[in-house]
C-alpha cells in the first residue's frame, strides 16, 4: 500500500490547521476554472487510496468524483486510481494464470451481447479469458451476468471458483465485489447521481489477475489516446482499445472502426474495415437467449456472427496470436467453425 502523498505546495497553502486531510484534493479539482488542475500520479494513487481505505467523508467522495466528472480524468488519473485499487484488492495468494482481461460493465441496451460469445470462442480454444463487472446499474440494460446465466455459465463465487473455471472451461467471470467490495459500492453511486462516475472509467483497467493483453471499449473515439496512455503508464504489455457496441468491447460489424492496440509501450492505429456492407440491423431487446440459439446454429443472424468474429479477431491481436487483421480474420473465422461444445454451459 502506497505512503500518503502530500499535495502540492499550491493547494496545501491554502489549508487550515484543521482542516481534513482530504480537502486538498478536491480543492486542486474545484477552485474554479483558471485555478483548477488535474492530479499528478502520485496524487492520484494517494487519493483513491484514502477513498478506499474509508478516510474520507462520504460528501468529500460525492464531490471528488463529480468534479473529476466535470473536468474529464486524464491518463495518470487513471492510472493512479487503478494503481491505488490494485494495491488493495482481494486476490489469491497464487493468482491462476489468465492470456487475456475482459472487463464488462456497461451492459447491452441495444442486440445481445455478442461479445459474450466471441469470448468463449476463445476459450473454447484453449485462450484462458477472465471476465469482470459489477452489479448491474440500471434496469434498462441486460448485463453480463443475466446473459451468461441463461447460458448456464455461473459466475464465480470465490477465486478458487474461478481457478477451477479457467482450468476446466479456459473462462470465468467474477464480479467485481471479489476483488473489491468497495469498487463496488462505488459503482452503485450512480443511482445516488444519476451518473457515471471515473470509477466507470478506471475499473476497466484493474485486470486483477495480470493478464498479459487487455481488451478495452469506449463510448467516444476521443477516448482512445487517453486509455492508452493509462496502459502505457500502468505498463499494460498489450491493450486493444476500441469503440464497442454500447460500451462493451463489442465490435460494430456494420461500420468502420478505428482501434488503438497499446504493445510494448508504444501504439499503433487499426483501421478494421466493416464486416457487413449493409446497414446493421434494427434496434432490438437484447435478449440471451438468442446467443446460445447462435452458437449451436439453431438459428442464423449474419450481424451476430460477424459480430463475434470481429471482436474475436481484435482479441487474437491483442493477444499477440496473430500478425496482423487479415491473419486473424482467418483464424477468429475457422474457430468459429470449429467451435464445438459451449465452454462451462450447463443444461437449464
Amino acid at each position: 500500500m502506497s505512503e500518503r502523498l502530500p499535495i502540492a505546495t499550491e493547494d496545501a497553502d491554502h489549508a487550515s490547521p484543521d482542516e481534513h486531510p482530504f480537502a486538498a484534493y478536491v480543492r486542486a479539482l474545484g477552485r474554479g476554472r483558471r485555478s483548477a488542475r488535474s492530479l499528478a500520479f502520485d496524487e492520484a494513487r494517494t487519493a483513491m487510496g484514502m477513498v478506499l481505505d474509508g478516510q474520507t467523508d462520504p460528501l468529500q467522495t460525492g464531490a471528488f468524483l463529480m468534479l473529476l466528472r466535470m473536468k474529464e480524468e486524464t491518463a495518470d488519473e487513471i492510472a493512479g486510481f487503478t494503481l491505488a485499487a490494485r494495491e488493495r484488492a482481494r486476490l489469491p495468494a497464487q493468482p491462476p494464470a489468465v492470456d487475456l482481461d475482459w472487463p464488462s460493465y456497461a451492459g447491452k441496451r441495444q442486440q445481445p451481447p455478442w461479445f459474450l460469445l466471441a469470448a468463449l470462442l476463445l476459450a473454447a480454444h484453449g485462450h484462458r479469458v477472465l471476465m469482470h463487472g459489477g452489479a448491474p446499474q440500471t434496469t434498462d440494460r441486460l448485463y453480463t451476468p443475466e446473459a451468461l446465466g441463461v447460458l448456464g455459465i455461473a459466475p464465480a463465487h470465490d477465486w478458487d471458483d474461478a481457478a477451477r473455471a479457467l482450468d476446466a472451461h479456459c473462462f470465468a467471470y467474477v464480479p467485481l465485489a471479489l476483488p473489491s467490495p468497495v469498487l463496488q459500492q462505488l459503482l452503485a453511486l450512480r443511482r445516488v447521481f444519476g451518473l457515471r462516475s471515473p470509477v466507470n472509467t478506471f475499473v476497466r483497467h484493474l485486470n486483477p489477475l495480470g493478464a498479459p493483453a487487455s481488451m478495452q471499449s469506449l463510448q467516444h473515439p476521443a477516448y482512445a489516446r487517453l486509455h492508452g496512455g493509462a496502459a502505457r503508464r500502468l505498463g499494460q504489455a498489450s491493450t486493444m482499445i476500441f469503440r464497442g457496441d454500447g460500451g462493451e468491447c463489442e465490435l460494430r460489424p456494420q461500420a468502420d472502426s478505428r482501434c488503438l492496440h497499446v504493445v510494448a509501450g508504444s501504439e499503433r492505429e487499426i483501421l478494421f474495415p466493416r464486416l457487413l456492407a449493409t446497414a446493421g440491423p434494427a434496434p432490438c431487446a437484447p435478449a440471451a437467449g438468442l446467443l446460445g440459439a447462435l452458437w449451436s446454429g439453431e438459428r442464423a443472424d449474419d450481424y451476430g456472427e460477424a459480430a463475434v468474429i470481429g471482436t474475436a479477431a481484435l482479441a487474437l491481436i491483442a493477444m499477440r496470436c496473430a500478425d496482423g487483421l487479415p491473419e486473424a480474420l482467418e483464424i477468429a473465422r475457422g474457430y468459429w467453425h470449429e467451435r464445438g461444445t459451449l465452454p462451462g454451459a450447463t443444461a437449464r
